[in-house]
């Protein structure tokens, strides 16, 4: 033993020599710089190699190619100018309009001549009424039956907040029903839910998807220990969850879709990793309609021990009914094992007033990171559920009346109407030789694309017709979003179809003041940080 330790230290020895003859041939300062220059050419390529396993080999290249182009002179100016253009041709006129707009209060107050001004404002709003794909989803006049209805409840209750439950206790009991009312319809009462299903009112499918999202990181960090979350969703999963990774700094995995535009479970599993907090699951997805294999999804959440999110913002209240007037529905709630929250809007199916959404957990211990507790404040010791703080008791107490009005039987009735209506769109557009349908729709979203005509095309003449569809990507598509609106005149909308693509098959081009030509660019567009840009651009001067 004492022979190989001697050996050892000899060798020791004699490499150290051969190792300073050798570094005695550079400068000391190369020596210290040549370290740093490895590090920092490393750390170049780890973050090169972190961006394209992000945004893939191309993007990446397109990216750093636009980049240096923009570095000749002249061209960032160019482009700057080109991209005005096409957010200028997106508001249509709108800037002129804002220049009539008040920018400071009048000197003398309009008093209850205040009404007349806002009826002449809203006179001047487009006609929506059966033209609108979503937008509005009770039926029939707003200035009669159901709308009226809600309308009273509001304004009852206009003065309220539900910060202060020691004054507005019936708003506090409104909420609390509202959200066990809508667990009872996505299985709170069943045994497979564990008995345990709580949640909140929100201001939106937004707010509700930004919430769970939030409670599960912070679910997960407490769980897992993880510092640097993950969420992995589809590409048809709502926009609302790269606004969530945004503000709650997570990284976004995205996964494709399968042949039937639903999530593909094999690809979201190799997004998975030790970093990962969530996946999501849509039933349905906005864009198709189509629900994912929520019951596949939930076995996987389950099996790596984190979190589940079904998005149910558009199918909540559809669903649930469907099932029960024998419509073909996959699993999709609280019955799943693996499900951890899920998120729906009242205001949509719901029929209740904008602004009214529902979070909800699988139990209170994941629900408790959702909440923001102050203890070193100086104004007072401050607990809060949601992200606003003050919030309007008139929206609970319009759901609430929503809800209480139209009772089971009501919404049976309701989603037999637009279940049915969906049913004939689909016949319809299946009929249009031209066009086709986007997978098998599941609820109440149907889109339709064409492989032989530019269906941006086709929605332009359809605008002009004063419809108002939502144009999609990735196929180029439009869909409608079927509400009680368009019962009575699907046949209105079959025949408008119809008559916009012969249109354009007979006279193939853009329209004047037209976006098609601006939707198939955006489309095709490569550089998608440039696309990014021109939304920007558009927001900032909208709002």
């Amino acid at each position: 033993m004492e022979d190989y330790f001697s050996s050892f230290n000899s060798f020791l020895i004699r490499f150290r020599v051969s190792a300073n003859l050798f570094l005695s041939q550079f400068e000391p300062l190369a020596l210290l710089l040549i370290p740093l220059l490895t590090l920092v050419i490393a750390r170049a390529l780890h973050s090169l190699l972190s961006v394209v396993h992000d945004k893939g080999l191309k993007a990446t290249l397109v990216g750093l190619f636009m980049t240096s182009v923009k570095l000749i002179p002249g061209v960032k100016s160019y482009i700057d100018a080109e991209k005005q253009k096409v957010v200028d041709k997106l508001q249509s006129g709108s800037k002129s309009k804002r220049e009539e707009w008040r920018t400071e209060l009048p000197t003398t107050g309009f008093g209850v001549g205040t009404i007349e001004e806002m009826k002449d404002a809203k006179s001047k709003d487009v006609d929506w009424q059966g033209k609108c794909s979503g937008t509005v989803y009770i039926g029939g006049s707003e200035s009669e039956g159901h709308f009226s209805l809600i309308n009273e409840a509001c304004s009852m209750f206009a003065h309220t907040n539900p910060l202060h439950l020691d004054v507005f206790q019936s708003v506090g009991r409104f909420e609390a029903e509202v959200v066990a009312m809508t667990a009872d319809l996505l299985g709170s009462k069943e045994k497979a839910s564990g008995g345990q299903i709580c949640g909140n009112m929100t201001s939106g499918g937004t707010e509700s998807i930004l919430l769970a999202v939030k409670t599960s990181r912070d679910y997960m960090k407490m769980k897992k220990g993880i510092t640097k979350p993950e969420m992995v969703i589809a590409e048809s999963a709502h926009s609302a969850y790269d606004k969530a990774a945004q503000y709650f700094n997570i990284k976004l995995r995205r996964a494709p879709v399968n042949k039937e535009f639903k999530a593909d479970v094999k690809a979201i599993r190799q997004h998975i990793n030790r970093n990962t907090i969530m996946i999501v699951g849509s039933a349905p997805g906005f864009p198709h309609g189509i629900i994912d294999p929520i019951e596949e999804l939930g076995k996987l959440a389950d099996s790596y021990g984190i979190c589940f999110h079904v998005d149910l913002c558009l199918g909540g209240f559809v669903l649930p009914f469907a099932r029960k007037l024998g419509y073909p529905i996959p699993p999709f709630d609280f019955t799943v094992k693996g499900v951890t929250s899920v998120s729906i809007d009242v205001h949509k199916y719901g029929l209740a007033p904008k602004g009214t959404s529902v979070v909800l957990y699988r139990n209170h211990e994941i629900r408790k990171h959702q909440f923001v507790a102050v203890t070193e404040w100086s104004g007072g010791l401050y607990v809060s559920p949601t992200i606003a703080g003050s919030r309007p008791g008139a929206l609970i107490a319009g759901a609430w009346a929503a809800m209480m009005s139209l009772g089971l039987q009501g919404y049976l009735e309701n989603t037999r109407k637009i279940m049915e209506a969906s049913k004939m769109i689909e016949k319809g557009i299946k009929e249009i030789s031209e066009l086709f349908i986007i997978g098998k729709p599941d609820m109440t979203i149907v889109a339709f694309g064409s492989s032989v005509l530019d269906i941006f095309e086709v929605n332009d003449i359809m605008s002009s017709k004063g419809w108002h569809l939502n144009a999609l990507q990735r196929p180029n598509s439009l869909h409608i979003c079927v509400t009680l609106q368009h019962v009575p005149v699907v046949d209105t909308f079959l025949q408008d179809l119809r008559d916009a693509v012969q249109t354009v098959k007979e006279n193939p081009g853009p329209i004047s003041g037209g976006l098609a030509p601006i939707y198939g660019a955006a489309g095709k567009m490569p550089d998608r940080g440039m696309v990014q840009e021109l939304l920007v651009n558009y927001m900032d001067g909208t709002c």
